[in-house]
């Protein structure tokens, strides 16, 4: 990737916004290193097809609803 930087603007929920302003502080880095960081990973996962984490919630759900039901026609 580029080490050119540009600068935008955008609006977080407070409360992450907090969080991720106390790992920085906590981790002694930079609150862009941090917000940078987080946009690779989400760009990697998506590369991945990793899913959804609605998609795992409603599958586990699903899982535990039909277990017996899966394993019979696993067989």
């Amino acid at each position: 990737m580029s080490a050119t930087r540009e600068k935008f603007a955008t609006q977080v929920n407070s409360e992450i916004l907090a969080m991720v302003r106390g790992l920085a502080q906590k981790e002694g880095r930079q609150l862009q290193v941090l917000v940078e960081e987080a946009l690779a990973d989400l760009i990697e996962k998506r590369r991945k097809g990793a899913p959804r984490s609605s998609v795992m919630t409603a599958y586990l759900a699903s899982h535990e609803k039909y277990a017996s039901l899966y394993k019979k026609l696993a067989e």
